[in-house]
């Protein structure tokens, strides 16, 4: 039997582990999807030692940056934004991917348009920098917000954005983890009154399908959309690449 994983801590609001076993159920794959819950990166070479069948995993929160060092090789992708959210084991060795990155662009796509020409990513980890790749491959200028002081790289802190930047900047893309289960009352300070119909909210967080992020957007008529078919997308893209010569 085949055995994949996904490491990450916490991991009780993990989408991987159903997926895949509801997959490999439905299409009679013989293969199992198992949870490793891992404080430190620092475990992530006693796990392949205690599961030498490991064929690959995914890798989550927090770890998505620090796994780097860990890996006998990466692809370009990984290489330029430094992180990475997939790895393939072949002879004991670790190669990383970004599925993140495909999976943000397609479900991005969906509801795009040419006035969402101007963004505020609001989240600095890896999932970001994902999302930093894709907005510059697609042509659209951007600002990031942290919680941290402000940085030479034109990272902004939340009390910087004034009511005009919110009202020019049509598309909003949170990548923490705020207002995710089990806190789904956590909501990112900012003047949502400053939302308009051309607005495009979009919350990787996809647990719950709403967030308070999104229900704000929702009531004042943008269009929003959570990470589920993002999820879906860098899952199937995952498989792919477990399965694949690359």
């Amino acid at each position: 039997m085949r055995q994949f994983g996904l490491i990450g801590y916490p991991l009780g609001h993990s989408f991987s582990k159903g997926y895949f076993t509801e997959k490999f159920k439905r299409e009679g794959i013989d293969a199992t999807y198992n949870n490793f819950p891992m404080a430190s990166v620092q475990e992530v070479p006693a796990l392949m030692l205690a599961n030498p069948l490991l064929e690959g995993f995914n890798i989550t929160i927090p770890h998505k940056e620090t796994i780097i060092p860990y890996l006998h090789s990466a692809n370009d992708v990984v290489k330029t934004i430094g992180a990475c959210n997939c790895v393939k084991i072949q002879d004991g060795k670790m190669q990383g991917f970004n599925t993140d990155v495909i999976g943000f662009e397609l479900s991005l796509k969906k509801y795009l348009r040419k006035e969402h020409a101007k963004a505020l990513v609001f989240g600095t980890g890896g999932a970001s920098k994902a999302v930093q790749y894709i907005l510059s491959k697609l042509g659209i200028e951007f600002i990031i917000v942290s919680r941290k002081m402000e940085s030479n790289d034109g990272t902004i802190n939340y009390g910087s954005l004034t009511e005009d930047l919110l009202r020019s900047s049509t598309l909003w893309i949170n990548t923490t983890p705020v207002g995710m289960y089990p806190n789904e009352d956590s909501i990112l300070p900012l003047n949502y009154e400053a939302i308009g119909a051309r607005h495009y909210l979009y919350d990787l967080v996809y647990n719950p399908a709403e967030t308070r992020f999104l229900k704000e957007a929702r009531q004042r008529g943008a269009t929003i959309a959570n990470g589920y078919d993002m999820l879906i997308i860098q899952a199937e893209e995952s498989w792919r690449i477990w399965n694949s010569n690359e």
